[in-house]
């Protein structure tokens, strides 16, 4: 091998070597990590929201809210957006609630607020209702699983000479109570109820009152899908055309189609 060869040998064997050790350089090397950065092009609005539950009949306090960012396309009419309502907190602290809310659900007016003054009962009863309890037990109101806000036909057993009948004095009548319990909990059927206090209009409550003196009232639970796609409770209680006239002291009561006068005693 003559000296020039031997020179160009040298000379690949070192460029390889050069190459080799870059290539390792560039290989140790961190490859650098890009951060990815997601902009949230959602339009929010502030909501007023229910922070923890709260049963029933309590008094709304202002630890009891909160503003939350809520997508613009989902608020609703019904929802309080801080733009528009900026002292709802204030507003509605000290209000009753009509019905059970959730943490984290938007607060809704018309679901939850009456006047403060007077007890958790009187603040949830509708203008115009009156509240009135009746006597009864375990075996007159369908095992004891009667609850609060179940609606009810309400029927009257009574003795009239050798016969004993029983007929519907009212018909889709809404429980308030059972004793004195408000609440529509998930607690199990008690065996010690004394009473029931349902909503009545004025009229009915006085001829509950006179047919409860006349023989046993009984508590029939109605199904929630007796009324159909009729939202439940839209219809009020119906007194029954048996006891629809009465005079004083007196029901009067058609059967068959020939009226009789039955004495409250």
């Amino acid at each position: 091998m003559n000296k020039t060869r031997l020179i160009a040998l040298v000379l690949a064997v070192a460029a390889s070597g050069g190459a080799l050790v870059l290539m390792k350089g560039l290989m140790a090397q961190k490859t650098p990590q890009t951060q990815v950065v997601v902009k949230d092009t959602v339009q929010k609005a502030n909501v007023l929201v229910v922070v923890k539950d709260i049963e029933r009949g309590m008094k709304l306090a202002p630890e009891d809210f909160d503003w939350r960012p809520w997508p613009k396309k989902m608020v609703t009419e019904n929802m309080l957006t801080k733009d528009s309502n900026p002292d709802a907190i204030e507003k509605y602290s000290g209000k009753r609630t009509l019905a059970r809310l959730y943490a984290g659900e938007p607060f809704f007016p018309k679901k939850a607020l009456v006047a403060a003054k007077g007890g958790i009962l009187a603040a949830t009863l509708p203008k115009g209702m009156r509240a009135i309890s009746v006597g009864i037990s375990v075996t007159t109101a369908a095992g004891g699983f009667i609850k609060t806000d179940d609606r009810v036909d309400v029927l009257l057993t009574r003795k009239v000479g050798n016969r004993t009948l029983t007929d519907v004095v009212l018909s889709n009548v809404r429980v308030l109570a059972i004793d004195q319990n408000n609440k529509n909990d998930d607690q199990a059927a008690s065996s010690d109820i004394r009473t029931a206090t349902l909503e009545l209009e004025p009229r009915q409550a006085e001829i509950l009152a006179k047919a409860e003196s006349m023989g046993q009232l009984s508590l029939a639970l109605r199904s929630v899908a007796d009324l159909g796609d009729t939202k439940l409770g839209d219809a009020g209680p119906r007194l029954s055309p048996k006891f629809a006239k009465t005079n004083g002291g007196e029901v009067r009561i058609l059967r068959y189609g020939v009226p009789k006068i039955q004495v409250s005693n």
